[in-house]
C-alpha cells in the first residue's frame, strides 16, 4: 500500500466532518472536503455505514495504522458532466431571489 493507490474500504462511521473506514488492518478518514468538489450538505446523502467505496490514499501513518483518504480523487467527475449538474444552492439561488428582494425593498 502506498500513496495514490486506489483501494476499497468499508464505511464504519459517519460524522458531519467526514467518514471513517476500515481497510484491512488500517482505519482511515475521508474528510468532507475529500468527498466532492461540490458542496456536500450531508455526507449521509452520498455514503452509508456498510458501503464499500473506492478511495485514493493521501497519507499513511504506519505506526498507528491510519490512513487519510480521498473519495473524489478515486471517483472523478468528468468536467462536462459537472457543468450539467444543476446547482440548487449558492449563488444561483441568491440570483433568482434577488428580483423578489428588490421589489420587496421598494415597497
Amino acid at each position: 500500500m502506498k500513496i495514490n493507490d486506489i483501494i476499497v474500504c468499508e464505511i464504519t462511521g459517519s460524522q458531519p466532518y467526514g467518514v471513517f473506514v476500515a481497510c484491512g488492518e488500517y482505519v482511515g478518514l475521508i474528510h468532507i472536503s475529500e468527498i466532492s468538489d461540490q458542496y456536500v450538505q450531508s455526507i449521509d446523502d452520498i455514503v452509508k455505514v456498510g458501503d464499500r467505496v473506492e478511495v485514493s490514499i493521501l497519507e499513511i501513518d504506519e505506526e498507528q495504522k491510519r490512513l487519510k483518504l480521498s473519495y473524489k480523487k478515486a471517483n472523478p467527475i468528468h468536467p462536462r458532466i459537472q457543468k450539467m449538474v444543476k446547482i440548487t444552492i449558492g449563488f444561483q439561488s441568491l440570483y433568482k431571489a434577488l428580483p423578489h428582494w428588490i421589489e420587496k425593498a421598494k415597497k
